[in-house]
Parts: C-alpha cells; structure tokens; sequence
C-alpha cells in the first residue's frame, strides 16, 4: 500500500491507503506503486488516477508539485476536486467562455494560451464530474 495524500492551499483534499497512483506529470502520466524511487515532480493539469482494493477513483488536478517516496506520495496542488465536488453547469459554463475566448485572442498572445489552459481545466472538471462521477 502507499499513502496518498493530496493538499491545495486551501485543504486537505484526499488522504488515504491505495494501491496505485497514476499522477499528470509535465512531462506525462506517472504511475507509482509501492517501492517506487523516491522523486520530485511538477504537476500538469490532469487527472490522478487512484486504485485500492480494485476500484478506481478519480481527482481534477491543475499545477503543484508531487513527491514519490518508497510507500508515501505528497501532492501539493494548485487546485484539485474530487468527482463529486464538480459543479457540472459551472464546468460548461466555463467551456463556453474558454471558447469563446480562444475564437478572439491571437494565437501568438497569452491570453490564447491562458485561454487554451481555461478549456483545458474545464473539459477536465467536465470528464471527472460527469457521468459516472469519472469512472
């Protein structure tokens, strides 16, 4: 088993025993089991994947840092919901409004790429939260 516990500045989101975690490195999907070498990591918006006990559960996580020790992973994220604390008509709100915000920026500007990072996170919050609560 290894410890996950997942922290925003704001609170403690998920702290519990799994068998494995799967975590939206900068540089792609990690997957970490129990043993693993210790490691540092940036976090990208994605989702952490967690399973215990044959089940698969599933968080929204955008930024932070991630460390992986042999039975312990800290996550300090930036933001991070649970399935279940997605507002799903916020979500598409915010889809809406990332699009509508991509259709007018120039693509050389950041505020096409803050725009991109919006729909991104919405789509995220979208996938989690919907239907199967991210099943």
């Amino acid at each position: 088993m290894i410890a996950l516990e997942i922290v925003t500045p704001d609170r403690l989101v998920f702290s519990e025993a799994v068998d494995e975690v799967i975590l939206p490195g900068t540089e792609g999907y990690l997957g970490v089991l129990p043993g693993h070498a210790p490691l540092l990591t940036r976090l990208d918006t994605g989702r952490i994947a967690y399973t215990r006990g044959g089940k698969t559960g599933y968080l929204a996580v955008s930024g932070g840092f991630a460390e992986v020790l042999r039975d312990r992973v800290s996550v300090l994220a930036e933001i991070c919901e649970r399935a279940e604390e997605i507002d799903l008509d916020r979500a598409r709100e915010e889809k809406l409004r990332a699009e509508a915000r991509l259709k007018k920026a120039d693509p050389s500007d950041d505020e096409f790429r803050a725009a991109q990072l919006s729909l991104r996170k919405a789509r995220l919050r979208m996938e989690i939260g919907g239907p199967g609560r991210g099943d």
